[in-house]
């Protein structure tokens, strides 16, 4: 089915670690996805039953050799020089349609020489929760590892209660990750931490390789990629939740969904996770965050880099101070996008603080907001008018930011920019009370409202009655205000 390659193997030892999966009772497809495995090169796909005992980890797809990955971390802030996978496996790596790499990962396999006394386990509420919303970034274009399958292991697992189990197959551009450069620097083999840049280098960064100093070129590279993930993260009101610096990819890309959430009522300070008792993680606060996670990685470098004493510190506090900048250009173009504006619009960013006050001061829904924006914007109607200013409780404020934002918008009159606004706010998002509704269903052994939430979040811009419908913000009774890790 997946032709694998096991490049990462032949970096050293320490950064992997042989180890099989641990069979579960009795598995069962959840969910396949068809048109990923086809981008993947997938031919002769077998049926559900062999594709449960394959994504479950009871036999190996053909090919595979797994191994866990070794990586360390600051977890809010405390550095732990070994974490790892603890429950995960990387079955290999396959090159898909467009010539890229891409791991494949089975999460929630059992135990692992990194597993710390855990039970390697994963309960069945995660793995849908990082099935809806990978694949709803993936739809609507942000980086994001991806959603292969997910498998009921028929098993019941303990957190706080026992819970069903289950087993989710990932897909990432890598796994390589800040904490990954962390477990190499704390090993203090220098030639080990220079296989592992080499190896990045060749995979996702090979133009770094011309460079003057590679390795200051691969710091700026991954600095931008970053720096670009995190305006888009925050265009969408997304909390990642657990930024720590092992759940951040020096490939770019959304990993470690955990307890993510998507912010409804605006607010700069929201939290959803459980375990973020101080906001450490908190909406306003994910730039500054990926800022000091790179601080960490360019501390990891500065071994190979070429510049010595303080020239070396300057041009690795350079290129981490360039985060600001590279994020100010992402998040301006988006601003632009979002409002209707003309690109590189010098009023985006007043036009859009502006806006922010008032969905925080009015109790505005973030993402009915600029959808309501957006159909204003195509229909300046008296009707779509009125129902903008419903969203807000201070109507007045509104109307009058209205009235400053419709001397500059033009994508009310230009097809292109109404169009860059569409892509740019979504219809729905995975919110987090239907995510909810469909984890619940699924613990009493029903999946249709996770596959009709997945159809409609993974079409966000749809406009149709069942995503009107999913669309719609939480009543006072529905809102989930907290979410929770699945270790």
């Amino acid at each position: 089915m997946l032709t694998f390659e096991h490049d990462y193997k032949t970096l050293p030892a320490p950064l992997w670690a042989a180890c099989q999966p641990t069979p579960v009772d009795t598995p069962a497809l959840i969910a396949f996805n068809r048109a990923l495995a086809g981008t993947l090169g997938a031919t002769d796909i077998p049926d559900d039953a062999t594709l449960a005992q394959w994504f479950s980890g009871n036999t190996l797809p053909p090919g595979a050799d797994p191994v866990a990955l070794g990586y360390a971390g600051h977890q809010f802030g405390n550095f732990v020089p070994q974490l790892g996978d603890g429950r995960a496996l990387l079955l290999g790596e396959v090159m898909d349609a467009h010539g890229q790499r891409r791991d494949i990962q089975l999460k929630g396999s059992g135990r692992t020489p990194f597993s710390r006394g855990g039970d390697g386990r994963s309960p069945l509420g995660p793995v849908l929760r990082e099935y809806l919303v990978s694949e709803f970034m993936a739809a609507i274009g942000v980086p994001t590892t991806r959603a292969l399958a997910a498998v009921a292991s028929g098993e019941q697992i303990r957190r706080q209660l026992p819970e069903p189990g289950a087993v989710f197959t990932r897909v990432a551009s890598s796994h390589v990750r800040v904490g990954t450069f962390q477990f190499a620097a704390a090993g203090g083999n220098e030639e080990t931490l220079k296989a592992l840049a080499d190896y990045v280098i060749q995979r996702h960064y090979p133009e770094a390789a011309q460079a003057e100093d590679p390795y200051l070129a691969l710091l700026d590279a991954v600095v931008a990629r970053q720096a670009a993930l995190i305006a888009r993260w925050m265009s969408l009101g997304f909390i990642h939740g657990v930024m720590n610096t092992d759940n951040t990819s020096v490939a770019g890309e959304t990993i470690d969904y955990g307890p993510c959430a998507f912010m409804e009522q605006f607010d700069p300070r929201k939290v959803f996770s459980s375990i973020d008792q101080g906001g450490r993680y908190a909406f306003e606060n994910q730039p500054a965050t990926a800022q000091w996670n790179l601080a960490r990685f360019a501390e990891t470098l500065l071994p190979l880099m070429n510049a010595e004493g303080d020239e070396l510190i300057a041009q690795a506090t350079d290129a981490i101070r360039r985060f600001s900048d590279v994020f100010a250009i992402e998040q301006c173009r988006l601003h632009a996008d979002k409002l209707g504006l003309a690109a590189q619009s010098e009023q985006a960013h007043d036009l859009m603080q502006g806006l922010e006050i008032q969905m925080h001061q009015g109790g505005m829904d973030m993402t009915a907001t600029f959808d309501a924006l957006t159909q204003y914007a195509a229909s300046p109607t008296n009707e779509r008018y009125a129902a903008l200013l419903a969203l807000t409780a201070h109507p007045e404020e509104l109307a009058t930011w209205l009235k400053a934002w419709h001397v500059v918008a033009v994508a009310g009159r230009e097809n292109e920019r109404l169009d860059a606004m569409r892509r740019a706010n979504p219809i729905i998002i995975p919110r987090n009370h239907r995510v909810q509704e469909a984890i619940t269903a699924a613990y009493d052994g029903d999946f249709a409202p996770f596959n009709t939430l997945l159809e409609v979040v993974t079409h966000p811009y749809d406009d149709s009655t069942q995503a009107r419908r999913l669309a719609a913000p939480a009543t006072s009774s529905e809102q989930v205000l907290r979410t929770f890790c699945g270790t």
